[in-house]
């Protein structure tokens, strides 16, 4: 029975495989072995608890996917501490609000450039009394991560390890394991308080559900910051799993292939990425190519719906589906390694011809759906049931329900027990029943499936009182090769129209063709044949469309939104009123331009 997290690691010791761990040395891989992996966590455990870290005390984690992220997290778990992880793309002053919000009394850094963006901001953290790096050499007074091993490994050889099975014991489910800091699509983060119970009674059902063994071996993609990865990552280490930390987001499909892994979690960000790169390969090849390709995407949609449901092939289908992988799909699924029986989807929507394009290829995707103060899962698409274009039936031992006004609404033993010392802001999020409003729209489908259909502060009322729910529209729009990152806008206004960040990758692939270069972002997107492009995008998604859902005016805009600049969180959802504050004058000028024309 998994009941805390520090449970799970004492599990994890129990099941016999030589590696626990994998991570990238520069060039080269390498492994990391059961023992070593149980050895460093207790001795780095016991190694804070000497530096006078006390139960209840928050500790940091700024850091990248690594191995030490993992086992930070275990050891901060079993000293009876809290761990606070920080997500490693974020500047200064975000880390700074973090740090100083959550009183952490330690840091543990990964490298030289997360140590100085803590130098810059430690006179601001009156709470902070030590920093632990990972990589490099530490400032005087303060600590490598190596250094902390050492001291808890001597400390055990002087008194034992009774301390540490005791702290261990006395965790209880109800202890607070982790403060996570919502990224906030719009204000300033809050800390979502997670129990151990929070996240176990996640991890216990999703062991249930999720097909995976011991010595299978996992790709960690997503910052482990996300708790959706994070949870994952129990679950891993719960069945033994081998897990294998990807070290470079722009290296994700190098490293696929060189781990070749069963299994990985992501968000629909990554598949949209991968779908684009395979459709401008095949394109660009043109031919017959083009033409097998898509014959092969005829078959998949026709065996989509053998392959969502269980149900036999006929004969005909079988020996279609086979030539189809053999000539081309077989080449996708090489781009993961060639051994992935499955993955997992979340964080955000993902569309249903984006899940039936992979899913027909033969690669199994299971998409969820929760929040980071729900630990995370709150329903799940699985092997036994699943649906495209829903986010799945909710996972055993919660409960879920439409408001009145559409609103999904969540109990259970899932649900966080606040904000961080935001008691208003709690009281606004789960009401005296215990239900927690997620602020997403949804509806129970009559199989028991749940299907997102946009954020309840996102849904634009138009000047006819029309509600339009942004998202679904979005996701239609990212169909196009051409559209990387859309953003509806049209609240309190007669028509939508669209901010386009433009797949800029395609668009260089085009400019050679054409024999051009040289050219800046900024004066592409101004060239009649790139408008051309995307006037005929737009009118392809305009057309059969309802009127009131159709994009009467676009921008391009000359770069993709970025979480510097606060547009987007670090999970890459799009900071909507950010983004409408920060371009607001475009905005204004492709109203400007209608209103113009229509005086005329």
């Amino acid at each position: 029975m998994i009941e805390t997290l520090t449970q799970i690691y004492l599990r994890t010791l129990e099941i016999d495989r030589a590696v626990a761990m994998k991570y990238k040395d520069g060039e080269e891989w390498k492994d990391i072995g059961l023992t070593e992996f149980g050895d460093t966590v207790r001795h780095f455990s016991m190694g804070l608890t000497e530096l006078g870290v006390r139960r209840g005390d928050r500790v940091a984690i700024l850091s990248e996917n690594r191995p030490e992220w993992t086992m930070s997290d275990l050891a901060i778990l079993t000293a009876g501490a809290i761990s606070v992880p920080v997500y490693a793309t974020l500047i200064d002053r975000q880390i700074e609000y973090i740090m100083r919000d959550s009183g952490s009394v330690a840091v543990i850094v990964s490298d030289a450039e997360q140590m100085e963006k803590i130098r810059s901001i430690r006179g601001g953290l009156p709470s902070l009394r030590h920093v632990i790096l990972c990589d490099g050499a530490a400032d005087q007074g303060d600590y490598t991560f190596q250094s902390i091993v050492e001291r808890g490994r001597s400390t055990e050889a002087e008194k034992g390890r009774a301390a540490f099975d005791q702290s261990v014991r006395r965790v209880t489910p109800e202890d607070i394991a982790t403060i996570v800091y919502t990224s906030g699509t719009t204000g300033e983060p809050k800390g979502a308080v997670l129990t151990h119970g929070n996240i176990a009674s996640n991890v216990k059902a999703s062991l249930d559900l999720i097909p995976v063994k011991p010595g299978d071996v996992a790709l960690c993609i997503l910052p482990l910051t996300h708790i959706l990865e994070r949870m994952f990552d129990f679950v891993l280490l719960a069945r033994g799993v081998v897990i294998a930390y990807n070290d470079d987001l722009t290296r994700t499909g190098e490293n696929l292939q060189v781990i070749k892994p069963n299994l990985f979690a992501s968000v629909p960000r990554l598949f949209e990425k991968m779908q684009a790169k395979i459709l401008d390969t095949v394109t660009a090849k043109g031919g017959i190519s083009l033409k097998l390709f898509n014959w092969a995407l005829g078959v998949a949609q026709e065996k989509l719906p053998y392959a969502v449901e269980g149900k036999p092939m006929p004969l005909g289908m079988k020996i279609k589906a086979a030539v189809a992988h053999a000539i081309v799909f077989r080449k996708i699924l090489g781009r993961l390694g060639g051994n992935v029986r499955f993955t997992m989807s979340g964080g955000a929507p993902l569309s249903a011809d984006l899940a039936a394009f992979f899913i027909g290829a033969g690669l199994e995707i299971y998409e969820g759906y929760g929040l980071t103060e729900t630990s995370p899962v709150i329903s799940v698409n699985t092997p036994e049931a699943r649906k495209l274009g829903t986010v799945g039936k909710p996972i055993e031992g919660i409960e879920v329900r439409i408001a009145e006004d559409g609103e999904i609404l969540t109990r259970g033993p899932h649900v966080m027990k606040g904000y961080w010392e935001k008691p208003e802001a709690t009281a606004q999020a789960i009401d005296p029943q215990g239900w927690f409003h997620t602020g997403d729209i949804g509806k129970i489908d009559s199989d028991g499936f749940l299907v997102i259909t946009d954020r309840k502060k996102d849904i634009i009322v138009n000047a006819y009182g029309k509600n339009i729910a942004p998202q679904p529209l979005e996701n239609q729009l990212k169909t196009s090769p051409w559209i990387a990152t859309p953003v509806i806008i049209g609240d309190r206004r007669r028509f939508l129209v669209a901010l386009i960040v433009p797949n800029f990758e395609r668009l260089d692939k085009e400019r050679e063709k054409r024999g051009e270069s040289g050219t800046e972002f900024e004066e592409l997107i101004q060239k009649d044949w790139v408008r051309k492009i995307f006037d005929e995008e737009i009118a392809r998604y305009n057309a059969g469309i309802d009127r009131q859902e159709q994009i009467r005016k676009y921008t391009l805009l000359p770069r993709d939104f970025s979480i510097e600049d606060g547009e987007i969180t670090p999970s890459m959802k799009v900071k909507r009123r950010v983004v409408e504050k920060k371009y607001a004058s475009l905005i204004d000028d492709l109203y400007a331009e209608e209103d113009l024309a229509d005086s005329r």
